[in-house]
């Protein structure tokens, strides 16, 4: 049986998609009623030679591997090629004053997803990957043929933790390009603007908010507004992300709260607050770095033995109620699985000869409800409004008598906050503790200076500070003009 080009290519193309000289000649052999000879099996592999080279199978060969390729590629999703960028970690180290790191730290193609992805969620991007519905663009070169070479591309399943190489570029399937965000809910007109009325401070990168009293920060079970979800309906503005928590306050504490508006400055915020605990812990206090500085003003029940100090004792969680509820303590007995070291600087502003003194408390670590406990259970001077770590002083509350008068504003506030009482005049006074001054390094020119295509290079220590101050709250306020400071 004697064979041609022609024949070769209908064999091809009945192959469609496979590429391999193997399936052609599998396709060859079926024309043959017995097992074929050597001379017909040499005879077939010069013509898939010849047929692989000539000009016009070669033609034929890269129509049908640009139609695949193009039917390919439109069931995914392609993602920007990867660039190198100086990794957040890194910058962060730098700022708090951290030698420069000698290699970046490899980005992986999960982080490089959500870079360019920061409205999937990362439960569905770790579905993907662990479903290996995530492919990475190959380019092999064929250069098999007279020494011309020519480009195909594959694609390739790829892992979360594999790391990127520059140029190289992530599909997803392409039904993620018309995937919505959980629809937020819609709020009113003056609910917005309560919202934004709350703003001290904004910039490309972050967005400092006065945060009131009775408004959670981040949602759970039971919580039907927080500052999380009201963040990404009312503070989006014009940018594509939501904006980002960085750090925390209690739900009944007010302040300054500081939200990422992008996944970079989120990611350099997150690793300062990180390395400054690290640092601290790692240094002692005097020579540590503090670029950031956190001052909290509060109201205790008494007064500390000293004017000023430092409170080293470490934290952890107990069960209590036959493990009911749980609340954090001072741990005696040091074990590293039930307790982190704490550390918080004080300095007394004013004490009064009711019994209650002005506290400025500077936390150098941020473990939970720190001040609170320290202030409770080191000072022994209860935080006024604290019922969870100052029962027992709250148990004789007696309410402060006095003829002055402030007025409150009687609108109606949204998300059934109320602004009138909590002072020490009331039976129940609320938590007089206060996120007074923050004072942190500029991210926006951090990440402007990370830019790969910034023609201007500047040194991260070097950067910026920003010097932010929250007013008091009413109730707090109040309390403070009755003690007459």
């Amino acid at each position: 049986m004697d064979f041609s080009v022609s024949m070769i290519t209908e064999w091809f193309l009945r192959a469609e998609v496979e590429r391999s000289m193997s399936e052609l000649l599998r396709l060859g052999r079926r024309h043959f009623s017995r097992q074929p000879s050597l001379a017909q099996v040499e005879q077939i592999n010069r013509l898939l030679l010849h047929f692989f080279c000539s000009s016009s199978s070669s033609s034929l060969l890269e129509g049908v591997r640009g139609k695949e390729t193009t039917h390919e590629h439109k069931k995914w999703l392609n993602l920007p090629p990867y660039a190198p960028q100086r990794d957040a970690s890194s910058v962060a180290k730098e700022i708090s004053g951290g030698n420069k790191a000698e290699k970046e730290e490899a980005l992986t193609s999960l982080k490089w997803v959500r870079r360019c992805c920061p409205h999937l969620p990362i439960s569905l991007l770790q579905k993907l990957f662990r479903l290996r519905q995530v492919r990475k663009e190959i380019i092999f070169v064929d250069d098999a043929c007279s020494g011309a070479q020519s480009e195909r591309k594959q694609l390739k399943r790829i892992s979360s933790k594999e790391v990127m190489k520059s140029g190289e570029v992530i599909l997803l399937p392409v039904t993620l390009q018309n995937f919505a965000d959980e629809k937020n809910e819609q709020y009113k007109p003056n609910e917005i603007k309560f919202i934004r009325s709350l703003i001290l401070y904004k910039d490309s990168s972050i967005i400092v908010i006065n945060k009131p009293h009775g408004l959670p920060v981040q949602g759970g079970i039971g919580i039907k507004h927080s500052i999380d979800v009201l963040a990404a309906s009312s503070l989006k503005f014009d940018y594509p992300d939501a904006p980002r928590l960085v750090h925390r306050l209690d739900r009944d504490s007010s302040g300054l709260l500081v939200i990422g508006r992008n996944l970079t400055s989120s990611s350099i915020l997150h690793s300062i607050f990180r390395e400054k605990t690290g640092r601290i812990l790692k240094d002692s206090v005097k020579d540590a770095p503090r670029v950031l500085q956190r001052k909290y003003w509060a109201l205790v029940i008494g007064s500390p033995t000293c004017s000023s100090g430092l409170v080293s004792a470490p934290v952890g969680k107990v069960t209590i109620q036959q493990g009911k509820s749980e609340r954090i303590t001072v741990i005696k007995d040091e074990k590293p699985t039930s307790s982190q070291h704490a550390l918080t600087e004080y300095k007394v502003i004013k004490t009064s000869s009711n019994g209650y003194t002005w506290l400025e408390l500077r936390p150098l670590t941020g473990r939970k409800h720190q001040l609170r406990v320290h202030c409770a259970e080191v000072l022994r001077t209860p935080i006024v409004g604290d019922y969870k770590y100052g029962r027992q002083a709250h148990r004789e509350w007696k309410p402060v008598t006095t003829d002055y008068a402030m007025k409150c504003p009687k609108e109606k506030l949204p998300f059934g906050l109320d602004f009138e009482g909590g002072s020490i005049c009331e039976k129940q006074p609320r938590l007089h503790l206060h996120c007074r001054q923050m004072i942190l390094p500029n991210i926006a020119e951090a990440v402007r200076c990370m830019d790969p295509e910034a023609t201007e290079r500047c040194d991260f220590a070097e950067v910026d500070v920003l010097d932010l101050v929250a007013p008091l709250p009413l109730h707090m306020q109040l309390s403070w003009d009755v003690l007459k400071f």
